[in-house]
């Protein structure tokens, strides 16, 4: 994503990423987590403010603050950071809300020509709940990215 972008801290595994967003409401730290699903090579893509009370992520909190470009952009960058450390992976990502969903789909859709250029993105179609290429447009309940070697193109 061209857009401006946080930086970030990991861990040596790059399973867990840190940033602080600013903004207008101050300054709010964000998590992003990908943790190994029950199948091989899929990892859930987890993202929210740090909830200092229960030390994890809060994928509900709404911030507002007024720089979710910036955020949704640092987020993507950590699944390039990601998958140069797991280049077979398959990150697995929804909304925790419909309309987290839907602002996922729409960061895609923006960036689709982009994004292509060095991943198969895949939405679960909200009709027949089966997987597709992903199609600018089409409402999804759910995405699936891997590295286009991972597809065969």
């Amino acid at each position: 994503m061209n857009y401006p972008k946080y930086q970030y801290k990991s861990e040596r595994k790059f399973l867990h990423f840190e940033f602080i967003s600013e903004g207008a409401k101050g300054l709010i730290p964000k998590i992003v987590e990908y943790t190994e699903t029950e199948q091989t090579n899929i990892y859930n893509l987890g993202f929210g403010d740090y909830d200092k009370k229960t030390k994890s992520i809060n994928d509900l909190s709404i911030t507002n603050n007024g720089d979710s470009l910036k955020v949704l952009a640092t987020v993507a960058s950590t699944v390039y950071a990601f998958t140069e450390k797991y280049p077979k992976a398959w990150i697995f990502a929804t909304g925790s809300t419909n309309a987290r969903t839907r602002l996922y789909r729409m960061g895609i859709t923006n960036n689709l020509a982009e994004i292509q250029k060095d991943f198969k993105v895949f939405g679960l179609t909200i009709e027949n709940n089966v997987w597709e290429e992903f199609i600018a447009g089409e409402d999804y309940n759910a995405f699936l990215i891997t590295k286009k070697e991972n597809y065969g193109n």
